[in-house]
């Protein structure tokens, strides 16, 4: 009985440890740390570039242009954060926050004094409606399993998500 018992416990143990790992995406970096800058051009439903090859504990500027004729979203994170994170813009969708080629920047700023969510104010992210441009500084430290995807409704599904290789 005891053996069945310590092996449950280190399975457990086991297992909060990988999804601890698996939750580490870095953090909001400051411009004084940066050690490169990466132009990043977002089109209807693909990045340019579709893969960035990270030095683990670089941080790292990106400077994001939606080149497209669609709302897109550059979003740091790993797989499971970005499904998590897909309710939330559907509700920006249902709200008329987002909507194909704009943002309603009037009625996001009303609806986030409700709900912080419809903000969209996370350090990991960028959205920009067509022809906007804006800048994410994150630092890659303990960075593990993640990517870079746009998490407007059916954006992710179509693929628009970009490799991360960290060194």
């Amino acid at each position: 009985m005891n053996k069945i018992i310590y092996f449950i416990f280190a399975l457990l143990i086991c297992s909060v440890s990988f999804a601890d790992k698996n939750m580490k995406i870095g953090s909001k970096g400051k411009s004084s740390d940066v050690t490169r800058t990466i132009i990043v051009k977002m089109y209807d439903n693909y990045y340019e570039p579709n893969t960035f090859n990270i030095k683990k504990g670089e941080t790292v500027k990106f400077e994001v242009k939606n080149l497209g004729e669609l709302v897109h979203e550059f979003n740091i994170a790993n797989p499971m954060m970005h499904i998590k994170h897909q309710p939330e813009m559907e509700l920006m969708v249902e709200n008329e926050i987002l909507l194909g080629d704009r943002i309603d920047k009037d009625k996001m700023q009303k609806m986030a004094a409700m709900d912080k969510s419809m903000g969209h104010s996370h350090s990991n992210s960028v959205l920009l409606a067509p022809k906007e441009e804006g800048i994410l500084i994150w630092k890659f430290e303990n960075a593990v399993n993640i990517e870079i995807a746009c998490n407007v409704p059916g954006h992710y599904q179509a693929g628009m998500i970009a490799a991360v290789n960290l060194d």
